[in-house]
C-alpha cells in the first residue's frame, strides 16, 4: 500500500515536471495520478493479479501554453529580429555561481559567443550555459531558482 507522504511527494515531484501523467503498482497496489491542470490522485486500487513487480508507465503532458509574460516577449523577439538563448534541458535555473556572487549577465549587459549567461542544474550536475551569440541582453525571462523545461527562452539578446 501506498502511503501518504509517499503520494504527496509523488504529487509534488509530478508538479515540477512537464509529466502530465503517473501510474505505478507496488506491493499488489496501483496509483494513477493525473494532472489537467494541478495534480490529483485518480484512484489507489489493487493492482492484477498477473503483475509481480513493479510497473511504472509515463505519458507526456500535452504541450502546454506559454506563460503570457514569456509569450508576448517571445512574439516581440520574433518581431525585433532579437536572438532567444533556450535552455537545452529541463533543470533549475542559477543567475549566478553562487547564492553571494552577482549574476553572469543582466539586462544591458554585452555579451560575446563564450560568455556564460547562466548554470542550469540537472540531476545534481551544474552545467555552464554559454551564449552563443555575440550581443546585448535585452531581457532576462527567468528568475533565480526556477524549474526551466527543454526549449524554454530564458534571455533575449540583440545580436550585434
Amino acid at each position: 500500500m501506498f502511503k501518504i507522504s509517499e503520494i504527496k511527494e509523488l504529487i509534488k515531484l509530478l508538479d515540477q515536471t512537464s509529466v502530465h501523467e503517473l501510474e505505478i503498482e507496488n506491493e499488489g497496489y496501483r496509483l494513477s495520478i493525473r494532472k489537467p491542470g494541478k495534480a490529483e490522485v485518480i484512484s489507489v486500487q489493487p493492482a492484477p493479479a498477473q503483475h509481480t513487480y513493479p510497473v511504472v508507465s509515463v505519458a507526456p503532458q500535452q504541450p502546454a501554453a506559454e506563460k503570457p509574460a514569456e509569450a508576448s516577449a517571445a512574439q516581440a523577439a520574433d518581431q525585433a529580429g532579437l536572438h532567444k538563448i533556450v535552455s537545452p534541458m529541463v533543470g533549475t535555473f542559477y543567475s549566478a555561481p553562487s547564492p553571494e556572487a552577482p549574476s553572469f549577465v543582466n539586462t544591458g549587459d554585452k555579451i560575446n559567443e563564450k560568455s556564460v549567461v547562466c548554470i542550469l542544474e540537472a540531476m545534481k550536475l551544474m552545467n555552464e550555459l554559454e551564449a552563443e551569440v555575440k550581443g546585448e541582453i535585452v531581457e532576462v525571462l527567468v528568475e533565480n531558482g526556477q524549474l526551466v523545461e527543454f526549449g524554454q527562452t530564458l534571455f533575449l539578446v540583440k545580436p550585434e
